[in-house]
């Protein structure tokens, strides 16, 4: 049995996508009704939540890997409760979702150090580990889908700054590989990015040619990008994505790893490729 945390989220929908049929799974989430499409014949929802031990020690019952993804920075707990639950259920193996920030010495924003605890944590939990460590995901564009689609506008800070964004996709077939082939994986923590470093200025130029059709780029100020994360995000979680763009600005981002094209057998996949896939949703 594998049990996938982060199941209605960006990569767990897509590991569940890739393991569903191939191994029994247990997928666990807060709101069991948003996962309810995802069950199948050997695909089972359980509902649980991070803060909630008991429903963790429950959902942990008979499984032998795990999928890690917790998603609030702003407490330690939950990282805490899995991994104590995994260890007292007996589970071999945890792969962790983590992010590539944790490397760079400079990088000292409130999300980047609450990932570093985390993944000291396990690391120290006696269990056996995989790290994933990504660069940020190309399908964070999917918010420029509405003013794409209205306006033919794309609005972001830090136009030109360059960024080896990865390919969610990618970074599930890693996450299902680790999950599948433990010993091929324990003990290693994966650099994920994509095939090359490319700024939000091109990222713009490359909707516009698959979607054929202008767009035009809006830079953003610092206080206008901050003021647009504090309408959906904690005072302390925006500051540290602000401070990540100042990293990012400096170009702390555009290193291109090999991992991801030793780990899949193939390159990495690009930004217009993905852009490809995701046509309909910036489409008017």
């Amino acid at each position: 049995m594998i049990l996938l945390t982060g199941a209605t989220g960006t990569v767990g929908r897509l590991v569940t996508r890739r393991l569903a049929g191939a191994v029994p799974l247990r997928l666990l989430t807060r709101d069991p009704g948003r996962a309810a499409g995802q069950a199948g014949p050997r695909v089972e929802v359980v509902g649980g939540d991070f803060a909630d031990r008991p429903s963790l020690d429950r959902a942990l019952t008979g499984v032998r890997s795990a999928l890690l993804v917790t998603a609030d920075p702003l407490t330690q707990a939950h990282d805490e409760h899995f991994v104590a639950a995994a260890r007292a259920a007996g589970v071999r193996h945890v792969v962790k979702l983590s992010a590539l920030a944790v490397t760079d010495p400079g990088a000292r924003d409130l999300i980047t150090t609450w990932q570093r605890g985390n993944e000291q944590l396990l690391l120290g939990s006696g269990l056996s580990w995989t790290l994933l460590r990504p660069r940020a995901f190309m399908t964070n564009t999917l918010g420029w889908a509405r003013s794409v689609r209205e306006e033919g506008v794309v609005r972001a800070q830090n136009g030109t700054a360059a960024n080896a964004t990865v390919d969610p996709r990618d970074i599930a077939e890693v996450a299902a590989r680790a999950l599948l082939n433990p010993d091929t994986h324990a003990g290693r923590a994966h650099a994920l990015t994509g095939p090359e470093a490319v700024s939000a200025v091109r990222q713009t130029e490359i909707l516009g040619e698959v979607l054929h059709r202008p767009l035009r780029f809006v830079e953003l100020t610092e206080d206008e990008a901050r003021r647009r994360l504090l309408a959906r995000l904690p005072a302390p979680v925006a500051d540290a994505l602000v401070e990540s763009a100042r990293r990012g600005r400096a170009g702390a981002k555009t290193r291109v790893d090999p991992t991801m094209e030793q780990l899949l057998g193939r390159p990495a996949g690009g930004y217009r490729e993905w852009a490809r896939d995701h046509v309909p949703v910036f489409r008017t």
